[in-house]
């Protein structure tokens, strides 16, 4: 229990009768009208429900796209319907955010009942933090729950202004969030193993500085993989790699040693000389890639040897995939890795936790997503969190 104290949870909060506003995430793919992933919309069914429940009445707060300004093609109008028929119960709808509607709207309900507000970005004074907007926001509800984690690395009105003017209180959702990355890097079983993949080093320097630093072994996969291995003098062909960043490659090695963390790169890979599906590929020793030929996955050598690493590890955090997972077969590393890290949860021996759009797709193509101990669809908040970074909406529901 005593990591949860940090925070205001629902069990805090007494929301029976009250008008309680609940900043969600419904920011879910549509397509001809219908959402064809209502993996974000399941996670906020148990906070809804819990507050209905208890009497309280609930207004949801959520942001659809990035208009610029009011945008009918994005507004939350369709989405109400979505989310009554996952929940079993009717969810109105008010075409504002603040105003006379809204207030109209939410003076309407009764203890138990749901509404979902406007699209909060129709407004531009949202993204702004803008304090007229909070006050206006704060003037419909009594309490204020944050439940939406993937929107927690912004300081917007609805995701940290209003925390500072009503009651604040994490979610179900995003309490179950906090909690998980606590355990994974703040106060972490070890030895403590780290996957991070993907294509670029840019995108992720903060991230390896950190996880460095946090971390005792540190697999690097993925087109990255490529910068350290050209970094070390091998000849990576065709393959994706930053060859400008080469020295900064070298430098994340050497703060390794210096502190203990040991690094693995792919020792093997696939290689091809085309970029799709099936094509033509053979193993190689990663210095012995031709100059046409590009890597598109580890080998099955580097597979057994993440594999061994992995099963000394009590905790795994996991950020972007082995190879060129969406083109077979050079999916096999990352599917490989998966099942291996699934398998250990399961047994009970590893706390394993994931995050990254790319990642949960991999996962979740990889079959195991379920089975890790925790999987965080936030994209930006779960990548800030993993570098370290306070995240403002996070910070806002600290005792």
């Amino acid at each position: 229990m005593g990591e949860e104290s940090a925070f205001r949870t629902l069990d805090d909060a007494d929301v029976a009768g009250k008008r309680v506003l609940v900043r969600v995430d419904l920011n879910v793919p549509v397509d001809a009208g219908k959402v064809t992933d209502d993996t974000r919309i399941q996670a906020v069914l148990p906070t809804i429900r819990e507050i209905a429940d208890k009497g309280g009445r609930v207004v949801l707060l959520a942001h659809f796209g990035r208009p610029k300004g009011e945008d009918p093609a994005l507004s939350l109008a369709p989405i109400a319907g979505e989310v009554a028929s996952r929940l079993g119960k009717p969810v109105a709808f008010a075409p504002a955010t603040i105003g006379p509607v809204a207030e109209a709207a939410v003076a309407k309900l009764n203890d138990g009942d749901v509404l979902l507000l406007e699209n909060t970005r129709f407004d531009t004074r949202e993204e702004k933090n803008d304090p007229d907007f909070v006050a206006a926001l704060a003037g419909l509800g009594d309490l204020y729950v944050n439940d939406a984690f993937a929107t927690a690395h912004r300081a917007h009105a609805s995701t940290e202004g209003l925390a500072h003017k009503l009651p604040a209180f994490a979610g179900r959702c995003m309490q179950e969030e906090i909690e998980a990355l606590a355990k994974a890097l703040e106060k972490p079983q070890r030895p403590v193993l780290a996957v991070v993949g993907g294509a670029k080093v840019s995108s992720k320097l903060e991230l390896l500085g950190n996880l460095v630093a946090k971390v005792d072994i540190l697999v690097i996969g993925g087109g990255m993989a490529n910068t350290f291995l050209a970094a070390q003098g091998k000849d990576v062909g065709k393959s994706l790699c930053e060859h400008d960043l080469k020295g900064t490659a070298l430098e994340i090695l050497d703060k390794a040693k210096a502190v203990g963390c040991e690094i693995v790169l792919p020792s093997d890979a696939l290689v091809a000389t085309e970029f799709k599906a099936h094509a033509p590929h053979r193993v190689a020793p990663v210095d012995e890639v031709k100059p046409d030929e590009m890597i598109l996955d580890a080998g099955p050598a580097t597979i057994t040897h993440v594999i061994a690493r992995l099963r000394t590890a009590k905790t795994v955090v996991w950020n972007g995939p082995f190879g060129a997972f969406e083109l077979p077969p050079f999916d096999t590393a990352t599917v490989a890795v998966a099942v291996a890290a699934a398998e250990l949860t399961d047994a009970g021996g590893l706390l394993s936790v994931a995050g990254g759009g790319d990642t949960v797709a991999a996962l979740n193509h990889a079959g195991v997503a379920g089975r890790f101990t925790y999987v965080s669809t936030a994209g930006g908040a779960f990548l800030e969190w993993l570098e370290g970074k306070a995240l403002p909406g996070v910070e806002a529901l600290r005792r």
